[in-house]
């Protein structure tokens, strides 16, 4: 089982009903979500805040939030998961990469450079086949890095 995990995917947060998401991350989290286990999430709204509000509720995993600039940065509803999972005690680290470029999009992808960099395998949830997207570029680093990816399209 992989020690070190990035969890990436779609910013669309109207994908799913909270049961379907409790199935969803049940069905492609859970198999993987050791109590040793670590995790590295993005700060984001989407598959971001909604993987670690389910990480923090229904697996003893070990959890780390990466953002590109600052958790004060992210948008409101991102920042409330943030956190709720902090006051918790389940986040081991809040990483703020501080990218001088933010809000650009190069910000967002260091930030998944960097998680995919500390992993040791990808699970990602792309809203589309869009290769352009956030979600597809960091499946695409992580198939150049020669890491193992589990992809489940949204």
């Amino acid at each position: 089982m992989p020690k070190a995990i990035t969890v990436s995917g779609a910013r669309v947060t109207n994908l799913r009903f909270a049961a379907a998401n409790d199935e969803l991350f049940a069905e492609y989290l859970a198999p993987f979500a050791a109590e040793h286990t670590q995790f590295y999430v993005g700060g984001a709204v989407g598959i971001d805040s909604l993987a670690l509000r389910w990480l923090v509720e229904k697996s003893r995993a070990i959890v780390t939030v990466v953002v590109p600039a600052t958790v004060a940065d992210q948008p409101d509803n991102a920042q409330d998961e943030i956190l709720a999972a902090s006051r918790l005690g389940r986040l081991s680290e809040i990483v703020e990469l501080r990218h001088p470029r933010f809000p650009e999009a190069e910000a967002y992808h260091a930030r998944n450079r960097w998680m995919v960099d500390h992993s040791a395998f990808l699970i990602a949830f792309p809203h589309s086949t869009h290769s352009e997207s956030g979600t597809w570029q960091t499946i695409h680093y992580a198939a150049a890095s020669a890491k193992p990816r589990l992809i489940v399209p949204l």
